[in-house]
């Protein structure tokens, strides 16, 4: 009875693949439970999630080279909702959203597509990508079998595949997607809702499916995904992941590579070696499919950023910085890993790994196909130790917490704990200093200008303004009669004011009062100070600012922002007065918004102080400054250190947000690669803003005029503020004797050692001016930090210093013969460089 029973279910997934493959008869992408099969090929896919409206499209093509150039086959993104449908049935594909033209130049490179279209996103992104109007329709509830969202969600996904077929952009058409996403990490939440959320879950599959684009779809984190979806896995680690059903591959959608930043909170990193450990770990343990999130994450233009508290940059550790620039070891030390994957692709796609214990701690994987190809991936899982292992006829020296990969089952070509690729520091070089600035004074609203609305109470922030702005106005006026009893005491009346979110500055008769702001974790506020009052009509002008929308949880369409009380006022005559229900007026926004001061023409409408009258360290402040664009290509980047808040403008289009006067807390210390990694772990920046520079695309440069303005709330001092260039300041190579190398392969017999090698390399248009340091033996420290060991060759400078210095790259070989001899027999050793590029 159990063998038939074993043999009926059989039959089951086999039909059921099979009905896949049979309606994608003609098609060229399917799959099996060990690989993507793209036009016949097996394949085991690399993937990475660049964003296209967080960079520009004159940064795409060379974002997209450098990611090939890294050893990727795919670029995956989401589609931006909110960025496409700005008001409901109004479309908008262009510039930063051309959504077409990122995907045809991914595809001139030779790459393939991943397109998510969710079209829920998350990602940090205002709102998780839906577009604020979708919040009022009338009985709508985001994501669940609710049928005013699907409608909508049906009718958007439907045009977006519609654009695809009509530009020929899927696979089947020969275009470069090959996988598409619809919702978007749905699981947890529909494990909270229950019966809606598994038919809303069905509902969404079943639609896709029937867009009959040709290529699979993939739910993320859904471990119910309907057939023929695949289910895919996100997090740090997912090598125990396994899909729903035996026949599908095993996927990661998103391989973390970093955190994103919020204000207040550290900067995160993660570092190279632990990154390269997951995605080995995950390959090793039958991966088909992986992808970083984010390969370059780039920066919130705007007020895209969501969160909310979100930071501007999302620059989220990536191997292509916020600014599309290597960052080296990761976007190096990955690449060289994408190579060994790629040697052993063969053996990989073709047999479930035959796992064998090699130690307490420390495991074989091995592949092997039917034509012979072998490959082997051995494993550390120790966080302390050095292994010395045995394989085959070989002896094999394991870091902790690394994998070595053996792609002809006999040669180390590379160990993800082993930095072979060299690590850069980068440097913030001010190339535009001492702008000529002039400041215009924001208006403290009051209720009785004639540009406001009164209304009952207090009222939610974002049924107010629609999120077309980050500010409203709640106002009203206090009446204090002359015999109140602090008037002659003066112990002032207790203002209580509680909000929803995210920030609040307090304006008493049109002095500020005081600020109060959220963070990340507990958005809502409170403000609690004693405020001056007169006898007579007092104004009371509550600035509530946002910093975002939510981005996700359990309906967050649902979550409020703004003044929404209690108000009171403690302390008089009578008591306490409740201040929530009475009548209120609202503005909507700055009057430096409806003027357009951030443009050319709207900044002419006004007259700006300058010289002694240019106010400095004011709240409310609009600063503008023209400038001409920097020579060079390199990327820059404005140093807002000396400023509190607001936003920042260059020729009219919107950097984002600025708030480096929110310092950095929660935890900062020590960073080493072995062991779990979590977003708490390896913080930097704790006592510093979290954000510091805000980046400047060149392509929104004039070669002179160029129109900067800032908008300051708190109040700063604009003379502090400087247009820095990033530049690679110097570069370093910290290579052990006999550590694994691509450049080993096929030369080397089994377990002999390898002849180790540095290279460094500096910029094109950049040479190695001077070895800042060299040390053959146990030197210490880090790039940028090293020190002399105890044991350190006496020449260990003379060969950098005659390969190096006047060239834009060398290679140095890290043998004892080099250096002098060697400074202590028996030791492991290693050489680490410092050199400076100019």
């Amino acid at each position: 009875m159990g063998l038939r029973v074993q043999m009926r279910n059989m039959n089951f997934m086999f039909l059921v693949f099979f009905s896949w493959a049979f309606s994608s008869a003609t098609a060229s992408v399917t799959y099996d439970h060990r690989a993507i099969v793209i036009n016949g090929k097996r394949r085991i896919l690399i993937s990475g999630s660049i964003h296209y409206p967080r960079s520009t499209p004159e940064m795409w093509p060379d974002l997209i080279q450098k990611a090939k150039d890294g050893g990727l086959d795919v670029i995956q993104t989401y589609v931006f909702w909110n960025g496409h449908e700005p008001s409901e049935g109004k479309y908008y594909f262009e510039n930063r959203y051309d959504l077409v033209k990122f995907i045809k130049l991914v595809h001139q490179a030779g790459l393939y597509v991943h397109l998510r279209i969710g079209p829920y996103i998350c990602g940090e992104w205002n709102f998780g990508g839906f577009p604020v109007w979708l919040k009022y329709v009338p009985g709508i509830a985001f994501r669940t079998d609710n049928g005013p969202f699907k409608w909508h969600m049906q009718r958007f996904t439907e045009k977006i595949v519609n654009i695809m077929k009509a530009e020929g952009l899927f696979e089947t058409q020969g275009g470069p997607i090959i996988m598409s996403q619809i919702e978007n990490e749905y699981g947890p939440v529909e494990w909270e809702i229950g019966a809606p959320g598994k038919a809303y879950t069905k509902w969404a599959a079943q639609m896709a499916v029937g867009l009959n684009t040709g290529v699979p779809w993939v739910m993320c984190k859904q471990d119910d995904a309907p057939d023929p979806v695949i289910d895919a896995c996100n997090g740090f680690y997912c090598e125990n992941y396994k899909p729903n059903q035996v026949y599908k591959p095993k996927l990661w959608t998103e391989a973390w590579t970093g955190w994103y930043t919020e204000f207040g909170g550290p900067v995160p990193h993660r570092p190279a070696e632990d990154l390269a450990f997951a995605v080995a770990r995950f390959i090793q343990n039958g991966g088909a499919f992986f992808n970083y999130y984010m390969y370059h994450g780039g920066t919130n233009f705007g007020r895209t950023a969501g969160g909310p508290f979100i930071a501007t940059s999302y620059d989220y550790d990536a191997p292509l910085d916020e600014f599309g620039l290597p960052r080296d070891p990761k976007w190096g030390h990955l690449r060289d890993l994408h190579r060994a994957i790629k040697l052993a692709e063969s053996a990989l796609v073709s047999s479930d790994p035959t796992v064998t214990k090699l130690g307490n701690n420390q495991e074989a994987h091995v592949f092997r196909s039917n034509t012979g190809a072998c490959a082997a991936f051995l494993a550390n899982y120790d966080t302390n130790y050095d292994v010395k292992v045995s394989f085959g006829n070989g002896r094999y020296n394991l870091p902790p917490w690394s994998i070595s990969i053996l792609p002809d089952c006999k040669t180390a070509v590379y160990n993800t704990a082993r930095l072979g690729a060299q690590s850069t520091v980068m440097w913030m070089t001010p190339v535009y200093k001492g702008f000529s600035w002039e400041s215009y004074n924001e208006e403290t609203a009051s209720a009785n200008s004639g540009d406001t609305t009164a209304l009952d109470g207090l009222w939610e922030q974002v049924y107010v303004t629609r999120d077309n702005t980050d500010y409203l106005w709640y106002l009203t006026d206090i009446t204090i009669g002359s015999d109140e009893g602090f008037l002659k005491t003066g112990n002032y009346p207790l203002l209580n004011i509680f909000s929803a979110g995210h920030a609040l500055h307090v304006f008493v008769n049109g002095q500020l009062t005081g600020s109060a702001y959220g963070s990340l974790d507990k958005p809502k506020l409170t403000f609690t100070q004693n405020i001056k009052l007169r006898a007579g009509v007092n104004k009371l002008a509550l600035l509530s600012v946002a910093v975002g929308l939510p981005n996700v949880g359990l309906h967050f369409e649902t979550w409020n922002a703004g003044v929404l009380g209690p108000v009171t006022l403690n302390g008089l005559n009578t008591g306490t007065w409740d201040m929530s229900k009475w009548k209120w007026s609202y503005k909507i926004g700055l009057k430096g918004e409806k003027l357009g001061l951030h443009t050319v023409s709207g900044s002419s409408s006004v007259e700006w102080g300058q010289g002694s009258f240019l106010a400095k360290h004011q709240p409310l402040t609009w600063y503008k400054t023209t400038f001409n664009a920097p020579g060079g290509n390199g990327p820059l980047a404005l140093d807002m250190n000396s400023m509190g808040k607001g936003q920042i403008w260059i020729n009219g289009r919107s950097i984002g947000r600025h708030w480096p006067a929110y310092k950095a807390s929660g935890g900062c210390g020590p960073c080493n690669y072995a062991g779990t990694f979590t977003d708490k772990k390896c913080r930097t920046d704790c006592g510093q803003p979290s954000q510091r520079w805000y980046h400047v695309p060149r392509s929104w440069l004039n070669p002179t005029g160029n129109l900067l303005v800032v908008f300051e709330e708190w109040g700063g001092d604009p003379n502090w503020i400087n247009l820095d260039q990033r530049t690679t300041g110097t570069v370093c190579a910290d290579i052990h004797e006999g550590q694994p190398t691509m450049e080993n392969w096929g030369a080397l017999g089994s377990g002999k050692v390898a002849v180790a090698k540095a290279h460094l390399w500096c910029p094109p248009g950049h040479k190695i001016s001077q070895i800042k340091f060299a040390s053959y033996g146990v030197p210490q420290g880090t790039c940028g930090n090293y020190r002399a060991g105890s044991c350190h060759a006496h020449k260990s400078y003379d060969v950098p210093q005659k390969n190096c210095v006047g060239q834009q790259s060398c290679t140095v070989i890290v043998a004892p013969q080099f250096f002098g001899g060697d400074p202590c027999p028996g030791v492991a050793k290693k050489l680490s460089l410092e050199a400076i590029c100019s």
